[in-house]
């Protein structure tokens, strides 16, 4: 039996005004491959009034939604737990432990994001040479073992090592669930999945300082202090996710089990409709040539990497704010919860909000003044009445923007 073909992407791909061609060129390719495709697809809903296609797109997405966004959301929370949680681990003695110097510690948080930024942009390459079922797993299952193994390092040494790979093996999940959800959903969609997907980072705050406070009263447990158990626990659970990973994630709509063989069909129709949408392909040269000489490329570049510094600043020191506040130990974890909670509810609302209104740029500007203001009122004051309403404000704002990029 022949394979299914798989359909060409469907996105544009501009060049800069006036130069010549290969961006126009590809757009044209483009522009048939997707109404050939739309033309050798048939149409399972074909006599149906408006209003019964409606009720059907509808039922289709939230089948799809219920299958994919938990259980994206819950990978991403795994990955967001195990890149910050030193954080926690700070909090139990790591520094003491491992005999780190000044600086070690904040070098041991930069190593991550070097690995990182090097491996991110060749990972949606690789998935799809491997596909996202085998892609996922073993990333997964890779930065788990990792994890777990940091529970057992001796010194600082090991720590940046583990640290390295760590970055490099994490590095395919954020752009990679970004292009998934693409093969999935029109471009006027994403919004509110995207929020409900990165939402899970908010949540990995909160629940990895409940999680790591109780972790932590295993110290000595096995001759091995808290924090250790706080990365081989994590890690273990992050294995065992993966694993499962592999009967979890579908390649391409396609091929989705869960989909009925007309649903599959409208997946397809509706994303080759869609002139920025995404659909399954082979890896092809002229997109990484067409984004390379696009300078929309290299200005979304810097405000991603605007909105990110404040996340991460703000996730990998709260621990230490909080100690610096008073609250040390259990009581430190426990405190770190509630910015989160709130960065998680607020994030959501916000996709939904500019999904509904388009307003994406003023949303972006809003969340950003808001997060100077609580930058502002962090470093203005050491007053904690001042301080707590600052650490949510300023945590909302720093989770929140990303869904706008």
């Amino acid at each position: 039996m022949d394979s299914p073909e798989k359909p060409a992407k469907s996105t544009e791909i501009e060049d800069i005004e006036g130069e010549p061609s290969s961006g126009e060129y590809a757009k044209g390719t483009i522009e048939f491959e997707r109404s050939q495709l739309l033309a050798s697809l048939p149409d399972p809903d074909a006599g149906k009034s408006g209003e019964e296609r409606r009720a059907i797109d509808k039922k289709l997405m939230r089948k799809i939604d219920l299958w994919l966004i938990p259980w994206l959301s819950l990978l991403y929370l795994l990955s967001f737990l195990d890149r910050t949680n030193i954080g926690n681990a700070h909090l139990q003695n790591l520094e003491g432990d491992l005999n780190m110097g000044p600086g070690d510690y904040n070098m041991s948080l930069t190593i991550f994001f070097i690995s990182y930024a090097i491996a991110e942009p060749l990972t949606n390459m690789l998935l799809k040479r491997l596909t996202p079922r085998i892609f996922f797993t073993a990333i997964i299952i890779t930065w788990g073992i990792i994890m777990t193994l940091m529970g057992l390092i001796k010194n600082q040494a090991g720590l940046l090592a583990a640290r390295w790979f760590l970055g490099l093996a994490e590095a395919g999940l954020f752009p990679g669930v970004n292009y998934y959800l693409g093969c999935w959903y029109k471009s006027s969609e994403i919004g509110i999945r995207s929020s409900l997907f990165l939402s899970a980072a908010a949540l990995a705050g909160s629940f990895g300082g409940l999680l790591a406070a109780a972790i932590a009263k295993m110290d000595g447990v096995a001759g091995m202090p808290g924090w250790s158990w706080i990365f081989m626990i994590e890690g273990i659970t992050t294995v065992i996710i993966g694993a499962i990973c592999w009967w979890m994630v579908f390649d391409w709509p396609d091929t989705a089990t869960f989909l009925s063989p007309n649903d599959r069909i409208r997946v397809q129709r509706r994303l080759a409709m869609d002139r920025q949408g995404y659909t399954a392909e082979d890896f092809d040269k002229r997109y990484v040539y067409a984004a390379v000489k696009d300078w929309k490329t290299y200005g979304y570049m810097v405000i991603f990497m605007g909105c990110t510094a404040p996340l991460y600043a703000f996730s990998l020191f709260l621990p230490t704010i909080l100690r610096g506040m008073g609250y040390a130990g259990t009581r430190g974890q426990l405190m770190s919860v509630p910015p989160y909670a709130v960065a998680a509810l607020v994030t959501v609302a916000i996709g939904y909000i500019s999904d509904r209104t388009r307003w994406r740029g003023l949303s972006n500007i809003m969340t950003a003044v808001l997060g100077i203001a609580g930058f502002t009122m962090l470093l203005s004051t050491s007053n904690p009445k001042v301080h707590n309403p600052a650490k949510v404000d300023t945590s909302f704002a720093a989770q929140a923007q990303r869904v706008l990029i």
